[in-house]
């Protein structure tokens, strides 16, 4: 027998703590079909302002909180909370800021309009996730993307994280989905997504700061692909493909009847 595998998921919601949705479904199910299948899991996702603390019983991670990320020469303070989810044995981890996350709404105003500092929260999210990760001592063989705010993780990874012991042997696996931004996120966002590691080169296509774009550069350092919903941007879904990775398709009778959880696991073994 070899060791168990770990599959660290990285969300942009997840349900109960979000309405249901088919990413916050996916999010909360299949950590939990992951696990039931003898997996060790791990789950992220932010903090949003409009998640009941007392409701869901979230408290504050004081071991893995203290650290401050730079965004835009702004000092950021990381806060991790946790709640569990004791129907489906798993914890949830939430990054937590009080600039980027406090407000009552997720990644849009009441208006339906993208908030302005929405390409500073990803960054905050994902370098978030990757230090917290690191802070756990929790080495994934597996890191699975779901949702446009993880999509600088796979980048990250490769190009900053790619020598840190935790990290030196995860593959990445990246769900699309059509849930990108619309609008062009603020027009800096490649200069402040750059960290160590991270060339211009790397982040060219942020040149033209898009949903498509920076969707297009999760694919590119991802290991694999997962169409997670039927109706992904044409011009994302034929560019992902021509990268040549494994590819899981959509398939919507597997989502009906609960069979894409061991698509997925396999889909998993395969790296």
């Amino acid at each position: 027998m070899g060791e168990t595998k770990r599959v660290l998921f990285i969300n942009s919601e997840i349900f109960p703590y979000l309405p249901e949705s088919p990413l916050a479904n996916i999010g909360r199910y299949l950590p939990q079909g992951i696990q039931d299948r003898k997996k060790e899991i791990r789950s992220f996702m932010p903090r949003f302002g409009c998640i009941n603390e007392r409701k869901h019983q979230l408290h504050e991670v004081i071991r893995l909180s203290g650290m401050n990320l730079i965004i835009g020469d702004v000092d950021r303070p990381l806060i991790i909370k946790v709640a569990s989810l004791a129907a489906a044995r798993m914890q949830v981890y939430f990054i937590a800021n009080e600039d980027y996350f406090n407000r009552k709404a997720t990644l849009t105003d009441a208006r339906g309009k993208a908030f302005a500092d929405n390409a500073e929260r990803a960054i905050f999210f994902a370098r978030g996730v990757l230090e917290t990760v690191k802070k756990l001592r929790w080495a994934p063989d597996i890191i699975h993307c779901q949702g446009w705010i993880s999509h600088l993780i796979p980048l990250y990874l490769k190009k900053s994280y790619c020598k840190d012991p935790i990290f030196a042997h995860s593959k990445v696996v990246l769900s699309l989905y059509n849930d990108l931004q619309q609008e062009p996120f603020q027009a800096d966002f490649m200069t402040k997504a750059l960290i160590p590691g991270v060339s211009n080169e790397d982040v060219a296509l942020l040149e033209q700061p898009t949903g498509v774009n920076l969707a297009k550069i999760a694919a590119q350092f991802s290991d694999g692909l997962i169409f997670g919903s039927p109706d992904i941007e044409p011009e994302l879904a034929a560019w992902s493909r021509d990268l040549g990775l494994p590819t899981l398709e959509f398939n919507r009778e597997s989502f009906e009847n609960g069979h894409y959880v061991d698509e997925y696991n396999d889909f998993y073994d395969q790296f």
